[in-house]
């Protein structure tokens, strides 16, 4: 199960005096909030398996107000743990007893729109599809788009480095974030990056993406827009089996072919959301892919054909072409839906984000049917195929004793799977809580210790987000004192975090 650091009880004994002072920080009506009820909301993130009620939340309104907070957190050695929209599917946003849960989504407005350098400043409480909205009626888009990007933010984005279904062609957020300003731990406000396109000395701005909020808290953000294609279509392709389609992939980008989106579902992913949404998916398949290309007519049209070529030589026995610009946001409605679909037919579910070698789908699935198998719970298969990134839907029901942690044995199960044959354990979703254990699998004893360096060298005293990314027994405190091998045996029953 689970372990947090433990509670520490001399904050909790300065409640009421904290509560002041962030009180007298942020001033505005609802601006701290510290009623059972009103934290309720806040006790946990998009993985709901957990849940804890934060101490207090803060929800500031401008830059010197985060820093203020962050400051007086820093003086009195109080654990902060930072919040976007609560989307997220990994416990990057998990709640600590001990600690201030600092909400940004008072930071909700869009700052800029430089139509001459293609760039949006916002503020990182805006939504991602919020961003389109705002540059749309001159044809432009933001390109990475979360299947819960109606309510993610593009701060919470930035911590965990979000993708979608088109980041395949247009790359996840680090390849679309252009500048960050971020308030550290000390209360100090830094600017990194900017408009510009390329950006002298060491590259910060990669560091800052994805880093969970481990590092310092974003307050605006710079994010590159692109003009909407001229065309976009959209192919269903359906397969007698997960192989054909998971071969079908691979000569499509080994052909040179590289699609806006490439989306794979299997068959009980297919039915779920047929079920759900209605989008004229086949039910008769045992694999879907969904093949979106873009660009001038001419090349879309050229490219349809082609793929339509490949996906026959494949063995394709299902084949539909989106003829209109409402039947292609159909059957992307289908796929953005996938994850409430699965949540229709199961009284519980987690969604799992792993991310192999194009070369290794086939196997990887067949291995998951045996996991799933050993474990005796249903998974079904939704993810973005052309650049490998698995999202394993595992169905289990929380009230009945053991479920719980079966499903998190076959997750881990997927994941080390995932590791075992040259991929990783996330792809968009972030470390968190719920992959934090499983880093060793992934990263050498030296690879953690740089990883943990990193973070000391930002946040000596571990109160950013404290319990997320780094394994149990190999906290970042102990390069301060031994090795934590060394701690860990001579010290084995001691969490250590």
């Amino acid at each position: 199960m689970l372990r947090m650091p433990e509670p520490d009880q001399s904050t909790l004994a300065r409640r009421k005096d904290i509560i002041a002072a962030m009180r007298d920080i942020v001033p505005n009506e609802g601006g701290v909030i510290v009623d059972e009820d009103q934290l309720r909301p806040y006790e946990c993130d998009g993985l709901m398996a957990y849940r804890q009620l934060p101490m207090i939340v803060v929800l500031p309104e401008n830059t010197g107000q985060v820093a203020a907070i962050l400051k007086y957190c820093h003086t009195h050695k109080i654990r902060v743990v930072p919040r976007g929209a609560g989307t997220g599917l990994s416990g990057g946003a998990l709640p600590m007893a001990d600690a201030i849960t600092i909400s940004m989504m008072k930071f909700n407005r869009v700052l800029d729109i430089d139509w001459d350098n293609r760039a949006v400043v916002v503020q990182p409480g805006v939504t991602n599809l919020g961003i389109t909205r705002a540059v749309e009626h001159k044809g432009f888009y933001y390109a990475p788009d979360p299947s819960s990007q109606i309510a993610c933010s593009i701060g919470g984005n930035i911590a965990e480095n979000s993708g979608g279904v088109h980041s395949l062609k247009y790359g996840l957020t680090t390849n679309n974030v252009l500048g960050v300003e971020m308030v550290t731990i000390e209360g100090e406000i830094l600017r990194v990056g900017g408009k510009g396109l390329d950006q002298s000395g060491y590259d910060l701005l990669g560091v800052i993406t994805g880093s969970e909020g481990l590092l310092g808290i974003v307050t605006e953000v710079t994010v590159r827009i692109l003009r909407k294609p001229e065309t976009a279509r959209a192919l269903l392709l359906g397969f007698n089996s997960s192989e054909e389609g998971g071969n079908c992939v691979a000569r499509i980008i080994a052909d040179g072919i590289i699609p806006g989106g490439l989306e794979m579902m299997d068959a009980p992913a297919i039915k779920a959301t047929e079920d759900f949404v209605h989008a004229g998916y086949p039910l008769d398949v045992e694999a879907l892919l969904l093949v979106e290309l873009d660009g001038p007519k001419v090349e879309v049209d050229y490219l349809i054909e082609r793929v339509g070529a490949i996906a026959r030589e494949c063995g394709a026995v299902y084949s539909r072409i989106s003829e209109s610009e409402d039947e292609r946001l159909l059957f992307w409605s289908g796929r953005k839906n996938a994850f409430p679909a699965i949540g229709r037919i199961s009284p519980d579910y987690i969604c799992m984000d792993g991310t192999i070698p194009r070369r290794r789908l086939a196997e990887v699935l067949t291995g998951m049917q045996v996991l799933s198998q050993r474990h005796g719970l249903r998974v079904a298969n939704v993810f973005h195929a052309g650049d490998g990134n698995l999202h394993p839907l595992i169905m289990f029901d929380a009230n009945q004793p053991g479920e719980l942690e079966r499903a998190e044995a076959f997750g881990a199960d997927i994941l080390k799977l995932c590791v075992e044959v040259g991929g990783v354990l996330s792809g968009e979703h972030g470390i968190g809580v719920e992959k934090r254990d499983l880093m060793p699998e992934m990263f050498t004893e030296d690879d953690m210790k740089h990883q943990e360096r990193l973070k000391l060298a930002f946040d000596e005293d571990e109160l950013l987000n404290p319990g997320k990314v780094f394994p149990t027994l190999h906290g970042c405190g102990e390069l301060k004192t031994l090795h934590a091998g060394e701690v860990a045996s001579k010290f084995p029953d001691i969490p250590r975090f």
